[in-house]
């Protein structure tokens, strides 16, 4: 293994110049020394993306894949971090229950649907457009959101009076925050167009701005974020981007 340290003005990288698995990079990190963990995992489709293998869709495979990775995870996270897992449906319900076990069923903070429109649509069913992001905190009485660094802009009047004087609502005045919304739980982002210049040709890289989101609103400039299923590194670069360290491992070559 080669290991090296790449200091820059605002981030220090550790690059691990080798394939390595994240429980094997997990055991080696001291606790509570990370404060933001966001992993794109395995979805358990079965299916070999070339990239990458995926793990059956079997609930004992899952379990024994997650559950040491997460209990893990739990540990080197700080008291004040959070996790955000993004899955799509196909083992999203024994996620969340392994997530309650280990977390704390009153640390889930929320589930978040990513909705796209990438790909063809299907005329026997509802088109199969979205993938969940459970978000947890460690604790259940603090944890980081920076809710005004991730408003949104209202679209033309946004439903409010252009007076000031703002929405009435069973006789009560409800006025916008002029620095726009906070975004729902849905998020409509859409992924990235075939021939977008973001595309580095990794089969399930997503979005920067779907990843933004997450880093901006739970942690702050010079928190460190980590990403135990890299893929793609989008992770790591809105980390550099936005003034962040990162930890990032695949166990893919590739990645």
């Amino acid at each position: 293994m080669i290991d090296r340290i790449t200091e820059q003005p605002f981030c220090q990288t550790r690059v691990m110049c080798r394939a390595v698995d994240n429980l094997e990079l997990l055991l080696s990190q001291p606790d509570e020394s990370v404060d933001l963990i966001y992993c794109d995992i395995l979805y358990g489709t079965g299916k070999n993306f070339g990239d990458y293998k995926d793990l059956k869709p079997i609930r004992s495979e899952i379990e024994s894949h997650y559950l040491p990775r997460l209990i893990e995870m739990k540990r080197v996270l700080k008291s004040t971090g959070s996790i955000f897992l993004q899955m799509d449906n196909k083992i999203n319900h024994w996620v969340r229950l392994i997530m309650d076990d280990i977390f704390g069923y009153d640390n889930f903070r929320n589930e978040i649907i990513w909705c796209y429109r990438q790909g063809g649509r299907s005329e026997s069913n509802y088109s199969q457009k979205h993938d969940t992001i459970y978000w947890y905190s460690k604790s259940n009485s603090q944890w980081i959101f920076n809710g005004d660094s991730v408003r949104i802009p209202y679209e033309g009047t946004g439903g409010y009076q252009t007076s000031g004087k703002g929405v009435v609502i069973n006789g009560k005045v409800y006025k916008p925050n002029e620095l726009g919304k906070i975004p729902e739980d849905w998020w409509d982002i859409p992924a990235i167009p075939p021939m977008s210049k973001e595309r580095i040709g990794y089969a399930t890289q997503k979005p920067k701005a779907l990843i933004e989101r997450i880093i901006k609103a739970s942690s702050n400039e010079g928190d460190t974020v980590a990403d135990y299923y890299l893929g793609s590194g989008t992770t790591a670069v809105v980390c550099k981007e936005l003034n962040r360290n990162f930890i990032g491992c695949d166990i893919n070559p590739k990645a």
